[in-house]
């Protein structure tokens, strides 16, 4: 209990002491208020004092900040001044003498009316950039002068010897006839080679590579400045000029259907050859080149660039195209055809360049005009088709073949078959024109039946002239044997067929054997008292015993022995050696005229005869020889051996002249 009394005690003494602390404490702080406040009220009337100086101050600061940026902005001013008096003193000078310097001055001019346009708070800014835009105006004009100067000296028409050298060496023309450098050029077999060699063509540069860039800084100058239509004008007139004069010093003409329809068809045909070659190197070469020009002088305006570059080539394709167009709307022929296939293949070989070389809108008119003579020249190829197959069913040439050969008709068609045949390739693109079904071999194998026919129409026309069944006979078999023989030989016959090939084979024994038994055969069928056919057979019937039995009255008759020519008259028998040596002499000198022009069809058909004639002339020797030998001049009657006809047989179908002497 004492102790915790004595506890209590104690913690009372703590608190007391900790109440008198912190009236202490109070006491100090009220102090400490008392003076900040005697502060606070000092400060406030220092403040009140100072004010009127922080003002002033403060307007100090301002107006040196003020100061500074008006001197900055005069500064800037006076640099743009300054800059605008360089540049209009370059202006004044011109181009001519430094073209870069000139050009930074018109880029330095339209800073400056960039930057008073923007600074419109300065008093003079309108007259500053009126000023400006005058100087532009004349700058800019002097620009325009010094492009056109410039391109102008720099665009001069293209040499020849220049273009062909950017021809592949295959391609380049001969210097043997500098008049018709590509006469020796087959069009043709070119094309079939040249699009692999496409990569062997040169550039060929139209304007120094250094003076491009100068062209293209003072293009984007005229451009800047919104002179577009003159540039394209300045542009169009100068290159458009160049390009002219470079085809017409290549040899390209312009010409009209009616100036084509008067040329002979030899100088018509060396024009249309050179105008192949032109037209490559048109547009392979010359319109290549023209486009990288356009490309470098014009980048980065895309639409302009077309448009310049179809405007400056526009004349020079119509110059080039018109001759294509009055051949293919001139007057159709048989031997137009192949020119035609000609001017179409390298139309067809230049598809893709002028699709990329006249690509953008502006050159759409370009491009259909070229792709719209290639449609023409395949329609007008097509035409020629129809044309030739009628021409050679109703061929009516008089001139007859009098030896019974090889018709020129005949030749002709057959070669113009073959041609047909070198050109597959570019007759398949031009069915392709016209027809959707795709099938162009089947379209070519019957475009070449139909004229086979057409040719074996007219061949069976013109063998009724021969008044001589004989001659017709062979006729047909020289004719219709030379196309089969042809056509086993090239290209066609893969297309035509063995059907075809074996079918006209017969025929052509099927003539063969007409013309055996009409000109010597059907004597051994002729039954007695039969009436003989004129000519050829009467010669066998020479040979015959037939008529030959002596009944009393006719001369003397005079048995042989072994009973050789018994019962047999002299006379009937020197008449019957008479009358075969006239028949045989008559047609020695009428067969040895006629021509059979293949060598086996020839020996074969002079065997055939041998075959026939020498056994029954040995055998007629040999019964009734010796009646005539035993008699008076017996050579007069017996005037040849076996082997005497054997050897005149080896003249017949040799087409010998009737004054040319006997082998």
């Amino acid at each position: 209990m004492t102790v915790a009394v004595s506890g209590m005690d104690s913690l009372g003494e703590r608190a007391a002491k900790m109440r008198e602390a912190l009236q202490k404490s109070q006491t100090i702080t009220d102090n400490v208020v008392t003076i900040l406040g005697s502060f606070d009220s000092r400060l406030s009337v220092l403040e009140t004092a100072m004010r009127p100086t922080q003002i002033r101050t403060h307007a100090i600061r301002k107006a040196h900040e003020n100061i500074d940026k008006t001197l900055k902005a005069a500064e800037v001013i006076l640099t743009q001044f300054d800059a605008s008096r360089q540049a209009e003193a370059k202006i004044l000078k011109g181009p001519h003498e430094d073209l870069e310097s000139y050009l930074e001055a018109i880029n330095q001019l339209r800073s400056n009316i960039r930057f008073f346009s923007g600074n419109k708070g300065f008093k003079s800014s309108d007259a500053v950039i009126n000023n400006a835009n005058t100087l532009l105006a004349k700058a800019i004009s002097k620009l325009e002068d010094e492009f056109k100067q410039l391109l102008a000296l720099y665009s001069k028409p293209v040499e020849t010897d220049r273009l062909f050298e950017c021809l592949p060496e295959s391609m380049r023309p001969s210097s043997e006839s500098p008049g018709n450098p590509f006469s020796g050029k087959n069009n043709h077999h070119e094309h079939q080679n040249g699009t692999s060699e496409t990569g062997g063509f040169k550039h060929l540069t139209l304007i120094p590579p250094r003076i491009l860039p100068l062209l293209h800084d003072l293009a984007l100058q005229m451009v800047q400045a919104g002179n577009q239509q003159q540039l394209l004008r300045i542009y169009r007139d100068t290159r458009s000029s160049v390009l002219e004069e470079s085809l017409r010093k290549l040899g390209v003409e312009k010409l009209s259907k009616e100036d084509v329809q008067r040329m002979q068809w030899e100088v018509l045909e060396a024009k249309i050859g050179n105008w192949i070659h032109f037209m490559r190197i048109a547009v392979k070469i010359l319109f290549v080149g023209e486009r990288r020009v356009c490309d470098q002088i014009f980048e980065g305006f895309d639409t302009l660039l077309d448009q310049c570059f179809a405007e400056c080539t526009t004349s020079s394709v119509s110059m080039l195209l018109s001759f294509g167009d009055a051949i293919a709307r001139s007057k159709r022929s048989p031997e137009k055809l192949f020119v035609l296939l000609d001017m179409y293949e390298i139309m067809r070989e230049l598809h893709s360049e002028v699709e990329g070389v006249f690509g953008g809108k502006a050159c759409n008119e370009i491009r259909e005009s070229m792709f719209g003579l290639t449609k023409r020249l395949a329609q007008t190829a097509q035409e020629t088709f129809g044309d030739f197959e009628e021409a050679v069913e109703k061929d009516a040439t008089k001139t007859a073949v009098l030896d019974g050969t090889v018709h020129p008709l005949t030749s002709y068609v057959i070669n113009y078959v073959k041609f047909l045949f070198d050109y597959q390739t570019t007759l398949k693109q031009l069915f392709q024109e016209f027809e959707s079904s795709g099938e162009t071999n089947s379209q070519l194998a019957n475009v070449t039946m139909r004229i086979m026919q057409a040719l074996q129409t007219n061949l069976d026309g013109k063998s009724k002239q021969y008044r001589d069944p004989a001659l017709t006979h062979l006729f047909l078999m020289n004719n219709i044997h030379y196309m089969v023989r042809s056509v086993r030989r090239s290209e066609a016959k893969d297309l035509l067929g063995d059907d075809w090939v074996q079918r006209h084979r017969r025929v052509v024994q099927q003539h063969a054997n007409q013309y055996k038994r009409t000109g010597w055969s059907k004597t051994f069928e002729v039954a007695e008292g039969e009436r003989c056919p004129q000519g050829a057979l009467k010669i066998l019937q020479c040979l015959s015993t037939q008529g030959l039995t002596s009944s009393g009255g006719g001369g003397s008759a005079v048995p042989g022995e072994g009973g050789s020519g018994s019962g047999a008259s002299r006379g009937l028998i020197k008449d019957r050696f008479k009358t075969f040596n006239v028949q045989f002499e008559e047609l020695h000198q009428k067969q040895s005229q006629w021509t059979v022009p293949d060598t086996e069809l020839r020996e074969s058909l002079r065997l055939a005869v041998a075959e026939v004639l020498l056994p029954a002339y040995r055998s007629f020797i040999k019964r009734f020889g010796p009646l005539v030998e035993s008699g008076k001049n017996p050579q007069k009657y017996i005037r040849y051996t076996a082997e005497d006809l054997e050897r005149m047989l080896g003249e017949f179908f040799e087409g010998k002249t009737l004054n040319e002497p006997r082998r």
